[in-house]
């Protein structure tokens, strides 16, 4: 599916493509790859290259063409996984802009709406570079919030009672601020290197570069603090478990020597042997007796010690 999107005040979209006109292409088929190739004449190593999902953040030439490849997060369901980084490329000439990405996020409708929004005018294809990185680390906040939230909820279920499906939910939320943390610090290098490449040029808006740099620097360190908040609460819990699990085996252990006692009193006197008590009238009780007294000092004494 692709839109012709023209910049007048913000991103209205038209009916065909126009020079200056930026094509946003999301899930290409095969009618969109044809257009791409062979009207606009895109190479094809650069759709290739986007379809990646591993794809790095980077820049590649290619005659008059310049391929920016960043990484954006959405929403996802995949083994569990809430969040995930998806690679968009963003091809460009002197004339053409064009945004590639094989799946469909949230984030590129929201920065169109929030260019109408606000009126904001793209002048020109390192403007919309720029903005579509800072969007994406708008996002990335975003989506670190209801992480944050989400690592509250677990914690709290987690001090109700110990299961592995929570403990299994906080690790996939880690795996999620891992993945954050590449690609943020990828976007960030893909800065520097885009900063090289128009630094002798009019396309360079330091201004709002210096905003993209401080968003994705405070994303960054976002993630870095989230991350570790994050580790050192499973390390808090496995150390609980543990104290649990030794806590349960003491208890077993004492369990078991206090039962041993009239078990082993009953096997003394269960032996075809003269126990010097077969003509006490009362032999059994007395004996049921001493069991309970020696079980119940040996429990007094585990209580004592707190093994009980």
């Amino acid at each position: 599916m692709r839109k012709y999107l023209y910049s007048e005040g913000g991103f209205v979209e038209k009916a065909a493509w126009e020079p200056n006109c930026w094509v946003n292409v999301e899930c290409p088929d095969d009618d969109d790859f044809k257009f791409l190739t062979e009207e606009l004449k895109v190479p094809e190593s650069f759709l290739e290259d986007i379809a990646d999902t591993d794809e790095r953040p980077r820049t590649e030439t290619e005659d008059n063409w310049l391929l920016t490849i960043l990484r954006i997060p959405m929403q996802s369901n995949q083994h569990g996984i809430p969040f995930i980084t998806v690679p968009i490329g963003i091809i460009t000439n002197n004339e053409i802009i064009i945004s590639v990405c094989y799946h469909h996020t949230q984030m590129i409708s929201d920065f169109v709406q929030h260019t109408r929004r606000k009126n904001i005018s793209v002048n020109n294809k390192l403007d919309l570079i720029l903005r579509i990185i800072y969007s994406s680390a708008v996002w990335f906040l975003k989506y670190l919030k209801q992480i944050n939230n989400e690592v509250s909820t677990a914690e709290k279920e987690l001090e109700k009672s110990i299961r592995n499906e929570d403990l299994l939910r906080l690790m996939k939320l880690q795996k999620t601020l891992v993945y954050f943390n590449t690609s943020i610090r990828g976007n960030e290098v893909l800065i520097g290197r885009l900063r090289n490449i128009f630094q002798d040029t009019n396309y360079l808006d330091k201004d709002l570069l210096e905003d993209v740099s401080i968003e994705l620097k405070q994303a960054y360190n976002t993630v870095n603090i989230y991350s570790d908040i994050l580790t050192g609460t499973m390390d808090a819990f496995a150390s609980i478990i543990s104290n649990n699990v030794n806590a349960i085996m003491k208890r077993m252990t004492s369990l078991s020597i206090t039962l041993m006692i009239p078990t082993l009193i009953a096997s003394f006197y269960g032996m075809n042997v003269d126990i010097h008590l077969e003509n006490f009238p009362h032999a059994f009780v007395f004996i049921v007796a001493l069991s309970i007294v020696l079980s119940a000092l040996t429990f007094v004494w585990f209580r004592k010690i707190k093994w009980f």
